[in-house]
């Protein structure tokens, strides 16, 4: 396909649609956007908002690892409304079990050239003052960033605008196809569709697996100085990527403003936005564990999200069939791995070598049954 010539659709402005668009955009692409909402409402506006380079598997870490160096790229001239925070990535380990793992953990990053520091227990110490005593150690993880989700989605938009990219909000999407799209009994078409829209993915292309998993996050007033790095218990990796019906795991997060957000729950149960009291209390008390001074402080609100995943932890970026496209099943790793996801998505749409090997994220792979 010409990128001269070619039409394409893309259906949602969060932050992995805005950066497809982008991405599409700036190859020459005439690109439209249509969000039912506003720029970033749906699944990014309930993220953390974390850079992180994740080891789940070698495709996880070589689409997290890909992102975040474009990612840093463009670190000089991010606007502030992002509240960028190179805070780094603390990965605590309780015990010299899970110090064990750290350092196994290390030496898989130094292998693959990125950067890792073993801590000791007197340097986690050192660290972060404010976690409790006894902990084993951590990997930290200075590349590591924190942002505001929301500001990263409309700094894609502005980047597909400049390039010639149409947006409309308020726009709902009724059905898709390949090469169309209904919106208020009206069908658009164009040469090609990238279904970009999270855990709804699957209700407008059905086939896809993609199921909404509904998560928690805490938000209190501010502390600045509380925490210096991004604060995650080990086992966050196991939590995240078990498709049990609900866990918790430490994830906590000081944010540019002073405030701190925390992390976090998983839970799967359908599209019920409803809080979960009981769980949240859990999630709390499993961050106090690491962080005893936590409950002292003040919470200003708690919502829910739904994360869109996929059974074998990896997203769906690629051709459904020809003229639909996807670009979905992040969960909770789409702020993360957006610039990548978009450069891949454009570079198979135009016939380009990717940067990356796409057939882990082929939307049409082996896939196991969700759990």
């Amino acid at each position: 396909m010409s990128a001269s010539t070619a039409s394409v659709i893309v259906v949602g402005a969060g932050v992995v649609g805005s950066a497809c668009a982008e991405a599409l955009a700036e190859a020459g692409c005439r690109v439209s956007v249509l969000e039912a909402a506003f720029p970033g409402a749906g699944v990014t506006g309930a993220a953390m908002g974390h850079l992180v380079v994740m080891d789940d598997s070698e495709a996880q870490f070589a689409l997290t690892c890909y992102s975040r160096r474009l990612w840093a790229g463009r670190v000089a001239a991010l606007p502030r409304e992002l509240e960028d925070d190179a805070c780094g990535t603390l990965w605590v380990a309780a015990d010299d079990e899970e110090l064990a793992h750290v350092r196994k953990k290390a030496a898989y990053y130094a292998e693959r050239g990125e950067r890792a520091e073993v801590l000791d227990a007197d340097a986690l110490r050192r660290a972060e003052p404010r976690l409790r005593p006894g902990l084993a150690g951590a990997l930290r993880v200075p590349d590591d960033r924190v942002l505001y989700p929301p500001a990263a989605a409309r700094l894609f938009l502005e980047g597909a605008r400049a390039s010639g990219a149409t947006v409309e909000t308020g726009v709902r999407v009724e059905a898709l196809g390949p090469g169309r799209v209904l919106c208020a009994d009206r069908w658009r078409e164009a040469d090609l569709v990238v279904n970009a829209t999270g855990p709804e993915a699957a209700r407008l292309t059905p086939g896809l697996p993609i199921a909404p998993r509904k998560g928690h996050l805490v938000i209190t007033d501010r502390y600045p100085g509380f925490l210096r790095h991004q604060v995650v218990e080990l086992g966050y990796l196991k939590s995240a990527h078990t498709l049990t019906r609900e866990s918790v795991a430490t994830n906590v997060q000081p944010r540019r403003t002073g405030q701190l957000l925390v992390g976090s729950s998983r839970e799967l149960v359908g599209f019920d936005a409803s809080l979960n009291r009981a769980l949240v209390a859990r999630m709390l008390r499993r961050a106090a564990e690491y962080l005893p001074a936590l409950p002292r402080l003040s919470a200003l609100r708690t919502w829910t999200g739904f994360r869109p995943a996929t059974p074998d932890k990896l997203p769906l970026v690629g051709e459904w069939e020809k003229g639909l496209w996807v670009a979905a099943g992040h969960e909770g790793l789409g702020v993360t791995t957006a610039p990548g996801t978009g450069r891949l998505l454009a570079d198979l749409v135009l016939g380009r070598p990717p940067a990356i090997d796409p057939r882990p994220f082929d939307p049409r792979r082996p896939m196991p049954a969700h759990g």
